[in-house]
């Protein structure tokens, strides 16, 4: 049986509510929890931006202050790196010419001992590199002096100096880093420390993987250890050489050095 709305008919309003004398619709008190919550948490909000702005007034002048010290901090460093430091590193590369020629000659195989003590000392009017290392610490020209020195002295026979200058020098080249950590190996093996030796020798070798230093300190290792009676660390680094370094000049008579090791 169908259902129609008779004419006039009208449906019952909403049930109301009477509180605190006043009627209300039901539907006016459906409010959204979400809703409550969101207002709530825009009002945090709001207190703590009003707090925000609050200490910042109150405290402005601290705040400019110390953002224009951090200014003048940055500017500071950008103006001493510009005007003090590349200008020191250019006068010291100029500076270290005339060293740097007789190092060079020395190692040619030119008068090595007399032209290792110039560049040491310096001549013709110029420094030498213990001079220049102090005079330009700091700088990598000074740095580099270091090196210079520590290799200089090494090679006439002044041992603690070597160890001295190198030990000073750092650098992040693998090649001259492991050298230089060699090099002070070879001055200890020279004053017979041979455990001191063979601990900058190992550091020299792990420094690289580079056929060029890789297997010379550890043929150097080896041959100290064997020294110090550890047969089978030996073997392990002549081992090392002959498997993955067979085509070096450290390869060669390396069977040689295995049986004595075994």
């Amino acid at each position: 049986m169908a259902t129609f709305n008779k004419r006039g008919y009208k449906a019952p309003k909403p049930k109301e509510e009477k509180i605190d004398n006043q009627f209300v619709d039901d539907t006016d008190l459906n409010i959204d929890e979400k809703d409550s919550a969101t207002a709530s948490v825009f009002n945090s909000l709001d207190n703590t931006a009003s707090k925000t702005e609050e200490f910042v007034e109150r405290n402005q002048k601290l705040i400019f202050g110390a953002v224009f010290v951090v200014a003048l901090i940055a500017a500071g460093y950008f103006l001493y790196q510009k005007f003090v430091v590349e200008v020191k590193e250019a006068e010291a590369n100029k500076d270290m010419f005339q060293a740097q020629k007789y190092f060079q000659q020395a190692t040619d195989g030119v008068s090595p001992d007399s032209l290792y003590v110039l560049s040491l000392n310096g001549g013709e009017g110029k420094y030498g590199f213990v001079k220049l290392a102090d005079k330009y610490s700091g700088t990598d020209a000074g740095n580099l002096a270091n090196y210079y020195a520590g290799m200089a002295y090494l090679n006439t026979g002044k041992f603690d100096e070597a160890i001295k200058y190198l030990e000073k020098f750092q650098s992040k080249e693998e090649y001259l880093s492991a050298t230089a950590t060699g090099a002070i190996g070879d001055a200890h093996a020279e004053k017979n420390h041979l455990k001191e030796a063979l601990s900058f020798y190992l550091k020299a070798a792990d420094a690289t993987k580079s056929d060029a230093i890789r297997p010379r300190f550890l043929l150097k290792a080896g041959k100290v250890a064997l020294e110090l009676g550890n047969k089978a660390d030996a073997l392990k680094y002549f081992t090392e050489i002959k498997e993955s370094f067979d085509v070096t000049p450290e390869a060669q008579n390396i069977d040689v050095l295995i049986g004595l090791a075994q």
